[in-house]
């Protein structure tokens, strides 16, 4: 199988639409459409339906997109492995959330450093985002797609929140799933809605309508904190809240879906070093989704 057209197939799964595929592959997009057409003429296949919105897997194209992402995935580790004499280095600054960047960049990183020892690694995590439009950062990862600047955007993976409450509350629980939060007497924890960096970070009322938080911080990892420690319940990503023996995730079939866009300054996205980090994240991403998005 030609890894070339696969990449292109791939590309437009992503992305939706031959435009945004070339912009990711730095290519135009009659160069995308030419190489997707050519892999379905060798599979012999319709992959994708060419709807107004964009292209839309059919059912062969969605059976070939796990093979595509595993080939992806392989060739991302080739990348990481540098030749002889041709390492990586300079500065690497990249701007993420709070919660992405410490509970799911952070410990995962090790693999990327001992790859690339000489790349110096800035990684922003906090509430707020530097931007790469104005070089403020050579990435980032956002909560919601930019609609203006000199960027290169595409989405990085959808992700899940949920409710949760103090696993040593079991009381708490029961009432959860009985009664309304905003009559249940049990302190909501969220964000304070006059510092808000991101209006999608503004989801408690896609838990209850009108459902407001009484225990507030700018700080997700200050919230899971509370949260475990008994102050009341919240909502959390599920990435975040995975495996901390401290909450139980309540109401399992409320789920709050977002996703993280990757935005980097047209500029720089050449750059090998770049490339290799968007390559190792992408591959870090597509191993976890299970984590980003339980089933």
């Amino acid at each position: 199988m030609d890894w070339d057209k696969l990449q292109y197939f791939l590309t437009v799964a992503r992305q939706g639409t031959l435009a945004r595929a070339g912009q990711a592959l730095h290519v135009d997009a009659t160069t995308v459409s030419r190489r997707v057409s050519a892999l379905e003429a060798a599979l012999g296949q319709t992959l994708f339906e060419r709807a107004p919105s964009g292209f839309v897997l059919t059912a062969a194209g969605r059976a070939l997109v796990p093979h595509a992402e595993a080939m992806a995935a392989a060739a991302a580790r080739i990348h990481m492995a540098p030749a002889g004499g041709s390492a990586l280095s300079g500065q690497l600054r990249v701007s993420v959330s709070e919660g992405f960047g410490n509970s799911f960049i952070a410990p995962r990183l090790a693999r990327f450093t001992d790859a690339h020892p000489e790349l110096e690694i800035d990684l922003v995590a906090s509430s707020g985002f530097l931007n790469p439009s104005r070089r403020e950062a050579d990435m980032a990862v956002l909560l919601a797609r930019p609609r203006k600047g000199p960027l290169i955007t595409r989405k990085l993976s959808d992700y899940s929140l949920g409710l949760y409450a103090p696993a040593d509350r079991p009381a708490w629980h029961a009432a959860i799933e009985a009664t309304p939060l905003s009559r249940a007497g049990i302190p909501v924890i969220g964000y304070m809605p006059d510092i808000l960096y991101a209006p999608e970070l503004d989801y408690l009322g896609e838990i209850e309508p009108g459902l407001r938080a009484g225990v507030r911080s700018s700080s997700i990892l200050a919230q899971r904190q509370m949260i475990a420690g008994g102050a009341g319940v919240g909502v959390l990503p599920c990435f975040l809240a995975a495996g901390d023996p401290g909450l139980v995730r309540v109401r399992p079939e409320q789920t709050v879906a977002r996703a993280f866009w990757l935005a980097l300054h047209r500029d720089v996205a050449p750059q090998p070093r770049i490339r290799a980090f968007i390559d190792w994240l992408d591959a870090e991403v597509r191993e976890s989704r299970g984590l980003l998005v339980p089933a």
